[in-house]
């Protein structure tokens, strides 16, 4: 592993500061279109899911929850007209979620102002990519290899 220098230290503060920054703003963002943060997440996590509509199982996964934690965060969201539940056609035990046209109208506006809030942090991240690829061939590391370079064979 490459040492650490002075310039990491101070885009990994950076960076994280920018995180602790968009998060917050995030929240706020959510509150200001009526929703609590937790049900942005929720949209988000059924939305964003690959494949048939989630179950509760893989939505609490996605936000690192307990299973009746999420459930408590379905029946709030569904009550609210945010999302639908329906068993699964195949095993009536699992529960699928899915998005409302209200939901979805109001994560769509959320996203679009979260991927222009997150280009703001691109060049960051590209300062640490940078930083770390360049100690990584700087310390004889092939940049598409683990061995070092003079080991390839």
């Amino acid at each position: 592993m490459a040492p650490t220098c002075e310039p990491d230290y101070e885009r990994l503060l950076e960076f994280r500061k920018q995180l602790r920054r968009f998060l917050r703003w995030s929240e706020a963002s959510a509150r200001n279109v009526g929703l609590t943060p937790a049900q942005h997440q929720l949209l988000l996590a059924i939305k964003g899911h690959v494949g048939d509509a989630p179950t509760i199982s893989d939505v609490a996964d996605y936000l690192m929850l307990r299973h009746h934690s999420v459930s408590e965060l379905i029946n709030r969201a569904d009550g609210a007209g945010l999302v639908d539940r329906q068993p699964d056609v195949d095993d009536r035990r699992l529960i699928r979620v899915t998005i409302t046209r209200e939901g979805e109208a109001v994560l769509r506006r959320l996203t679009q102002q979260h991927v222009a809030e997150i280009r703001g942090l691109a060049p960051i991240i590209q300062a640490l990519n940078d930083s770390r690829r360049r100690h990584y061939v700087d310390d004889g590391f092939a940049r598409d290899s683990a061995q070092p370079a003079g080991l390839k064979g």
